[in-house]
């Protein structure tokens, strides 16, 4: 099968510059790349389809096509909405011009695909125009939900117009619904993303009447890159060295990997940290860091929203004494967030994700697949990895109870044996489980499984296609959408 992926935000190079950096180049990216790569193994054509930018601060996306060397997997980059890098949520009105982009590239290869997937709602909306203009089917894999992030918010009715203008809600919001209606299949990483999260009352009346269609379908974790053996990484001894105390050097640590964004609550670990004694004997505390070498000295690097995070947690340092037990480290790439993993689950060491809410958590499986036991949020897709029928394979925390989270890393860092037997749990977890061939063989089956039943041949274009009516909601959200999501959010106690 020749199967294209659409993925407009953020980007791809074979480099995978940035990654973890910005915040469209979290996991999202992770997930596309490694199921390509995955899905070519298995003997399929697969090309990524994202944006074209001649930025020099983004020189790496400037070229037209790329393929990642040694394999067949090709980056096509479409010019759409200007050069300049553009976050996500400021592409919506360009949609339109980069599905008219997509159109002309397959005519210019005199080839079209058998089927699409699509990836954010962004993507997605992409494929409803497609499949409108071309017939060619295409599934929906979310990856995470503008309702769910308007819930984290707990945005209040009067306040909804201007957090919207910031984060373009109602245009995601109606693209994911139309996209959900319009998708033959609609992938997901655990069950509670299908029977919660495309369950929330702003997407529920769609499932009303018609529930099929959906995928489970988790991440894997690329094990050539994220597998447990004992070794040192010397970027850590260094850090160790210019951060730690001289006497607390060689106590385990814990480790934060997450970007320095609210929702993903690394000052709720560090609060955590702060207040709990008995673990400041038994650990230490380690932040991983992108922008800035030593956080301690200078915080230049970082973008605007991480550095009023950073100045929290540097404040929090200093009014709870937590210098020398707190460290920073530069990670520059997944090769070297693997090294980091090893080294640390070779000396006792914990990961810990805390953010609100994460809708899956590709970190947790390759720190679980480095050997490190895990203690992650409790709201989200955590607790599909971490337990089955009558088995645990880490530990949960509430994320907004600094206490809990305490109690959990204290289980790893005084007992042995817990340690012991989360290592290996997680270990096991991923190999059975959380595998990117895994991913494929689903993505695979779901796709015969449509293809199969579907008589309608791709048309061949006989006319320009029209997107004026996608074009119009796209730019200007209307004012039916915005009062549906007033009604349905959950800050409704500042209702106007």
């Amino acid at each position: 099968m020749y199967i294209v992926i659409l993925n407009p935000q953020g980007n791809f190079d074979a480099s995978d510059s940035y990654w973890t950096e910005h915040p469209d180049f979290g996991g999202q990216l992770v997930y596309v790349k490694e199921l390509a790569h995955a899905l070519i193994n298995k003997g399929h054509e697969v090309d990524i389809i994202t944006r074209q930018i001649k930025d020099p601060e983004w020189p790496e996306f400037s070229e037209k096509e790329e393929v990642y060397p040694g394999t067949k997997l090709r980056i096509i980059r479409i010019p759409f909405g200007g050069y300049k890098f553009l976050r996500k949520e400021r592409l919506w009105s360009h949609i339109p011009e980069y599905a008219e982009g997509i159109i002309r590239f397959f005519i210019s290869e005199n080839k079209w695909p058998d089927f699409i997937t699509t990836h954010y709602g962004d993507g997605g909306i992409t494929g409803v125009m497609l499949k409108e203009a071309t017939g060619i089917p295409f599934s929906f894999t979310a990856h995470s939900l503008g309702a769910q992030k308007l819930d984290k918010m707990n945005i209040l009715h009067n306040e909804f117009e201007d957090m919207n203008s910031q984060y373009a809600f109602a245009t995601r919001i109606k693209a994911e619904r139309l996209t959900m209606q319009k998708a033959s299949i609609k992938f997901v990483s655990t069950s509670q993303e299908k029977l919660n999260q495309y369950r929330h009352a702003l997407y529920n009346d769609i499932f009303e009447k018609e529930d099929s269609g959906f995928f489970i379908a988790p991440p894997g974790v690329n094990q050539k890159l994220f597998y447990f053996e004992e070794q040192d990484f010397e970027k850590l001894q260094v850090v160790k060295r210019r951060d730690l105390e001289e006497n607390r050097i060689n106590k385990p640590m814990i480790i934060a990997s997450s970007r320095l964004d609210p929702k993903k609550n690394v000052i709720g670990l560090v609060n955590a940290y702060a207040n709990s004694s008995e673990l400041q004997e038994k650990s230490n505390l380690l932040l991983a860091v992108r922008g800035s070498k030593n956080p301690y000295q200078d915080i230049a690097g970082l973008k605007e929203e991480e550095k009023s995070e950073m100045k929290k947690i540097l404040a929090m340092i200093r009014c709870n004494n937590l210098k020398g037990k707190i460290a920073f480290i530069q990670l520059n790439s997944q090769k070297e967030l693997a090294s980091c993993y090893r080294a640390l689950a070779s000396h006792n060491g914990v990961f810990s994700l805390t953010s609100l809410y994460e809708p899956f958590g590709l970190a947790t499986i390759e720190a679980m697949a480095c050997g490190l036991p895990v203690v992650v949020t409790s709201n989200g897709g955590g607790q599909e990895i971490l337990t089955e029928d009558f088995e645990t394979f880490g530990l949960l925390a509430d994320p907004e109870n600094p206490v809990k989270i305490a109690e959990k890393l204290l289980i790893l860092l005084k007992q042995p044996e817990k340690w012991n037997y989360f290592h290996q749990q997680g270990l096991k977890r991923v190999k059975e489980r959380y595998t990117w061939q895994a991913t494929a063989k689903t993505y695979e089956a779901a796709i015969s499984e449509v293809l199969a039943s579907n008589n309608k041949s791709k048309s061949i274009l006989d006319k320009k296609p029209d997107f004026s009516q996608y074009q119009s909601w796209l730019t200007n959200p209307t004012r039916e959408m915005i009062d549906f999501i007033k009604s349905n959010i959950a800050g409704k106690e500042g209702k106007d």
